[in-house]
């Protein structure tokens, strides 16, 4: 029996030390970072255990990843084109969206630069004779509109409104045949007479001396004249000026500031005396 009890305190002595040495080498490591060296030896030793030990989450992922079977493949693929085309429309619807946002915004701008009172009306429908030039809009009668009423748009005159019903009005263009409105010269002051040629991207100022300073470039605002159109308004741009010398007026072509062909969202304007009569 005494070997046997000597055996076991000596096995309790190794403990004991070991114990020790296990606590010493602990303190020294806080206090003195002395097993950092040790520490990256161990972590080195083991990281191919780790890499092992990874191996079947990376087979499962592999797998995952490259042994889908065909028609997995082939629905994910009409999935994704189907999103991508609900995608492109609503990119169009955004666009669009923003252009008329954009197109709004300069609207509200030229009208708050405005002298006359004015009301927001749209555009609902073109006149299908391919010789009248007029449009539509969803403004009439119980929005106060009256006959002869200038509508412009965020960068001029765009006509004056002919017809009246409760809901709607019809609105005579100024590039009309029968339409005339007068200008002058925003430079110098020079009056004259703008008509319509029957073409929306055009207008014929008639009866200007040849003598008369005008000039490519000119912009000419309506003058006022006649109790029509109130005066400041932008209407055309000349475009081109030609003299022959043996013509007494020059001819004058000018390109509407307006957007009679785009311009979607318009301005009615109200000024003081509401005149009655019909085109001029």
């Amino acid at each position: 029996m005494k070997p046997l009890f000597v055996k076991e305190s000596h096995l309790g002595l190794r403990i004991v030390l070991t114990l020790l040495v296990v606590a010493g080498l602990i303190v020294a490591d806080m206090r003195f970072n002395s097993l950092d060296r040790t520490r990256a030896i161990l972590d080195t030793l083991v990281a191919p255990v780790y890499w092992v030990a990874d191996i079947p989450s990376r087979l499962a992922e592999w797998r995952q990843t490259h042994l889908v079977s065909r028609s997995t493949l082939q629905e994910d693929n009409d999935r994704l084109r189907r999103e991508n085309l609900i995608l492109e429309g609503r990119t169009q619807q955004m666009a669009s969206l923003q252009a008329e946002n954009i197109r709004l915004r300069a609207l509200l701008n030229s009208a708050a630069l405005l002298r006359d009172d004015v009301v927001v009306a749209e555009l609902i429908g073109v006149s299908p004779d391919p010789v009248r030039q007029q449009v539509v809009i969803n403004k009439g009668s119980r929005d106060d509109v009256y006959l002869g009423q200038a509508l412009i748009d965020a960068d001029g005159l765009m006509g004056q409104v002919v017809e009246v019903a409760e809901f709607t009005s019809r609105v005579l263009l100024i590039t009309d045949l029968t339409h005339s409105v007068p200008v002058q010269i925003n430079r110098n002051g020079v009056r004259a007479i703008a008509e319509g040629n029957g073409t929306l991207s055009a207008l014929e100022v008639h009866h200007v001396a040849a003598t008369t300073d005008i000039r490519e470039g000119d912009l000419l605002v309506t003058s006022g004249l006649g109790g029509r159109f109130p005066v400041g308004y932008p209407v055309a741009i000349v475009t081109a000026v030609e003299r022959d010398p043996g013509q007494t007026f020059a001819r004058i072509l000018a390109q509407p500031t307006a957007a009679l062909d785009r311009s979607r969202h318009v301005l009615l304007v109200f000024t003081v005396d509401k005149a009655d009569s019909g085109p001029e």
